[in-house]
């Protein structure tokens, strides 16, 4: 998830925490001294209850209809009331699982193979700052020409980390032994002729709510900031096998929501006087600050997309279902996606090929290989956009359009249906109560720190009285709205626009597409007093970055990534950095 002020902030930056209706009556009365065991016992519904109930559902009964319902209700309390004190692990997933797939269309397969741009890396730079800062691309080249070593990048990392990890809160949890022993491992193997593909000894941060056997693990949230794993996650043993090297767990909004985790509020490094938004706001917040070489997000609602706007990193959501995120928190299983953070458009590919491999044990896993080529020609690809996104977007996203235009790309003017798209908030809303049901019924919700009307606790409150009937025909809805977006790329490779227009980003979460947030320019300036720094360049010093989008149908990502490789390089933004960590 991600983090916003209101209802109307939701769709501009893809924040949670709208009202829900929920649960039914059996949620209401803590208040009147019913434990959450049996929350009916003391206080019993009568056809009165009911009339004063009806405005929060909506729904208009007559005198003898209520008195029907009070009859049998309390017998439902009950049998609901029992069920709570069954057991349900966070990793549970519903029985019903969602697949971003329609029944009627034929999704090719893809050939497991991506194909790098060819770019030379260049000559290994003298500073150690130029080292942090090179991407994934670069670094992989030197590291397998023996240029550089896992074990000097790892310690150049490690460093930053110790010098600039504390400013940034960016790091709940650093590994240097681990970290250590697996650069040694990679360069000796290396060394050996055992080269292992891109990622071998590059080193990474992973968000906190991602298990490693016996790391601490803690979901960013006071209730569980003691917890260590015991098991590793599917990703994390895809990204050991890849020879990637653990740095150590980048802090993440409490339960996946927001900048504020239980010891502080991660920061944008182009502005300390900001969060860097989230959830996966370690992530974009170190990979941008050149603290790791990539990171690794997640994201239900912008967790991915809003900190890479805010952090300036790139930011790619694959489509649901092609990662796995077995051994990762849940917080809504029909929605939440894993994904990479990197500061270029190249390595989300190299370490979305570690990432992508069907696993079993994720109930809403999909079976499909990844075809990029960044060689590829852009020229006659059809990008879908529409005017009124870009007339009310930035400069830096008409700069992007632009771009496109120039690489020779065929712009198609596009309209989406005007639907009540904020219905949708209610799936989220309400699985998340579910999974975190414990926390709402014994007032653990208390100790977030984040305490607001669209923060975790209220929302959890509140979705207890959301309707069952209400959020059985949100998700009918939500298939129309697959329909119409599966129409709506019907002779598309791609479609581009500002990160939040349109409730693109809500849509396609809740469709499964993919999106690709790349840095784009530069936006509003940031206060002078966030740089205690002397640079040559003012304009860059007080600039803040912001990424715009590309969208894609279902599994092509390599659309998104080849053009938007191109994009980047016409607009030559992607490696500015900012400028107090320079």
């Amino acid at each position: 998830m991600n983090k916003g002020g209101s209802r109307r902030d939701f769709l501009k930056t893809g924040a949670a925490g709208v009202v829900l209706a929920g649960g039914g009556a059996a949620a209401m009365g803590q208040e009147n001294g019913a434990s959450a065991a049996n929350p009916a016992s003391e206080s019993p519904v009568t056809a009165e209850t009911l009339r004063s109930a009806q405005a929060v559902f909506d729904v208009r009964y007559t005198d003898a209809e209520r008195e029907m319902i009070a009859e049998g209700i309390e017998e439902w309390i009950d049998r609901m009331s029992r069920f709570r004190r069954v057991e349900k692990p966070n990793e549970l997933a519903p029985a019903c699982s969602f697949d971003p797939r329609l029944g009627h269309v034929d999704y090719p397969p893809q050939d497991n193979r991506v194909v790098r741009s060819g770019q030379d890396a260049g000559r290994l730079p003298s500073r150690d700052t130029d080292i942090a800062f090179a991407p994934v691309w670069r670094l992989s080249q030197w590291i397998e020409s023996g240029r550089l070593s896992s074990r000097r990048l790892t310690d150049i990392y490690l460093d930053r980390i110790d010098r600039f990890g504390g400013q940034l809160q960016c790091f709940v949890t650093v590994t240097p032994e681990i970290a250590r022993a697996q650069a040694e491992r990679a360069d000796r193997e290396i060394a050996a002729g055992q080269y292992r593909g891109a990622l071998h000894g590059i080193p990474y941060g992973m968000k906190d709510i991602i298990d490693i056997a016996d790391i601490p693990s803690t979901w960013g949230a006071t209730p569980y900031r003691d917890r260590v794993a015991t098991e590793t996650a599917f990703i994390a043993d895809r990204l050991r096998d890849a020879g990637a090297v653990l740095l150590g767990k980048t802090t993440n909004g409490a339960i996946a929501y927001g900048d504020i985790w239980f010891d502080g509020v991660t920061k944008n490094p182009w502005n300390l006087e900001e969060g860097s938004s989230g959830s996966s706001a370690g992530s974009a917040s170190s990979t941008s600050a050149g603290l790791v070489a990539f990171s690794i997000g997640t994201e239900t609602l912008g967790s991915i997309v809003s900190p890479s706007n805010r952090c300036g990193t790139t930011g790619l959501r694959p489509t649901f279902g092609r990662v796995s995120r077995h051994g990762a928190m849940a917080l809504c299983w029909s929605l939440d996606k894993i994904g990479p953070i990197t500061r270029s458009v190249e390595d989300t590919a190299l370490v979305l090929e570690a990432l992508n491999a069907f696993d079993r044990q994720d109930s809403g896993a999909i079976e499909m290989g990844l075809s990029v080529d960044f060689t590829r020609d852009v020229r006659g690809m059809r990008v879908g956009y529409s005017p009124a996104w870009f007339e009310q977007g930035s400069d830096a996203d008409r700069a992007t359009l632009q771009a496109a235009r120039d690489a020779g790309v065929e712009l198609v003017e596009i309209s989406l249906p005007d639907l009540p798209y904020d219905a949708l908030l209610a799936v989220v809303e309400a699985e998340s109560a579910a999974a975190f049901e414990e926390l709402t019924l014994t007032d653990q919700d208390d100790d977030l720190r984040w305490q607001a009307p669209w923060a975790w606790p209220n929302t959890w409150r509140q979705a207890r009285f959301i309707s069952a009937i209400d959020l059985i025909n949100v998700d009918r809805f939500r298939r129309q709205v697959m329909r119409e977006m599966h129409t709506a790329f019907e002779g598309l490779d791609a479609m581009i626009g500002p990160n939040f227009a349109g409730a693109m980003l809500t849509i396609t979460n809740y469709t499964g597409h993919p999106q690709l947030a790349i840095k784009s320019g530069f936006n509003q300036l940031a206060s002078r007093a966030a740089f205690d720094v002397e640079v040559e360049d003012t304009q860059t010093l007080h600039r803040v970055p912001q990424t715009t989008s590309l969208w894609a149908p279902l599994f092509q990502e390599g659309n998104l990534l080849a053009l938007g490789r191109e994009i980047e390089n016409r607009l030559g933004v992607a490696d500015i950095r900012p400028p107090l960590f320079s």
